[in-house]
């Protein structure tokens, strides 16, 4: 007696209805999109918002592609809240499967992203100027970790220089009381001792704080030559207005994270006259036709300007745009792995490839990253600016 069929005589049709529905499963399982996805939490309320609004600005200026590749982009605020960045990167990772994070944009919150973006594998370009974000690259969780915004040590050094090539010998120091006005005191005071500038008072105030009257009379009261405020965006004027309420005649400086329109908008009169060191974007127009980051940065102000109007660039504007030139150039090289957006192996391919920038240049400086440094500028990235007439102007040397 002939044996039956293993199977009926429609199973051809069935095996290949089978296969195809195999197929799209796997398809939908599988996190690999065609497309590049950034995600990108910034602090477009809150205190740090004056940094946070142009960042974003910038943002939306991008082009739609990375490394020749269509590109997505998610931007979340984090309303200048640590705990509110940790969510929204652990969002933008597990729940849109990003290939990178662009932010937080101030220290707290970055600081506070980097045990999620190590444990989802996911590079992070900070915009958040404190060392501490990448340092120790000793540190498993730093290793996925970068940033765009100067080291506080280029800027102290440029600062420091300035002011004893221009004859001040005491200092007093306000800084905010969080990791950025403490990575500013650490490497001012360090190096403000070589230079034979004495330190003479030290005081801390608070991003939200209303008064700083206390601190401005202690510092008043040591009678120095010239005041720094470590601080960054609108609060930093409190203390500056305060020392001319007060009466106080002496230098003031202020750090590179005051470059904001909306600093000289709050701060005014009061903060006619402000030393600061600053990027290179800040006062394209006016620096040395030599300069080599002149033409790189005049080109990103002519086109951000030409969009949200005269005298609104900003050192962070600068940065963010500098992060999309970052993972252009890093996309493209990923891109050759072979490895495809949406996946583990890119995101480690993207990471591989930031770690290796060479000679690039953005708005704010010349980028060389390597395993032992993931910031990468060297001098070519600061110069020291003033406040003349309400706007952001070259000092020189």
């Amino acid at each position: 007696m002939p044996r039956s069929p293993a199977f009926p005589p429609l199973f051809p049709a069935l095996r290949s209805l089978c296969a195809t529905a195999i197929a799209s499963i796997a398809a939908l399982s599988t996190p690999s999109h065609a497309d590049i996805r950034v995600g990108i939490d910034v602090s477009t309320t809150g205190p740090a918002a004056s940094i946070g609004i142009p960042s974003k600005n910038t943002v939306l200026m991008w082009p739609p592609t990375l490394g020749g590749q269509k590109a997505e982009y998610i931007v979340l605020d984090d309303g200048s809240d640590p705990a509110a960045a940790v969510r929204n990167v652990r969002k933008l990772i597990s729940e849109e499967k990003v290939d990178v994070i662009v932010g937080p944009n101030i220290t707290p919150t970055a600081l506070a992203a980097l045990d999620a973006v190590s444990e989802g594998e996911t590079p992070m370009v900070a915009l958040a100027a404190s060392a501490a974000i990448i340092e120790p690259q000793t540190d498993p969780k730093r290793r996925w970790a970068f940033k765009m915004p100067q080291n506080d040590s280029h800027m102290a050094t440029v600062l420091t220089e300035y002011m004893s090539n221009h004859g001040v010998r005491t200092v007093g120091f306000i800084g905010f009381a969080d990791a950025y006005g403490e990575s500013w005191w650490r490497e001012f005071s360090k190096l403000a001792e070589i230079r034979k500038i004495r330190v003479v008072a030290n005081e801390r105030f608070s991003r939200n704080d209303t008064s700083v009257t206390g601190q401005v009379l202690k510092l008043m009261a040591a009678n120095p030559d010239a005041i720094l405020i470590a601080g960054a965006g609108t609060p930093s004027v409190l203390p500056q207005k305060t020392l001319g309420e007060r009466g106080y005649k002496g230098k003031v400086y202020q750090t590179h994270g005051i470059a904001t329109w909306e600093f000289l908008r709050v701060g005014g009169k009061d903060v006619e006259g402000t030393l600061f060191p600053t990027g290179p974007v800040v006062v394209a127009r006016q620096l040395p036709d030599n300069h080599p980051v002149k033409r790189v940065a005049l080109d990103f102000v002519t086109r951000y300007e030409a969009k949200y109007g005269p005298n609104t660039i900003t050192q962070f504007a600068g940065d963010a745009w500098g992060a999309w030139q970052l993972l252009d150039d890093a996309a493209r090289r990923a891109l050759k792995t072979g490895a495809k957006p949406g996946t583990r192996e890119f995101r480690h391919a993207m990471r591989d490839a930031l770690e290796t920038t060479t000679n690039l240049t953005i708005p704010n400086g010349v980028l060389n990253l390597n395993p032992r440094d993931h910031q990468g500028f060297d001098q070519r990235s600061r110069v020291m600016g003033v406040i003349r007439n309400g706007r952001f102007a070259y000092a020189g040397e």
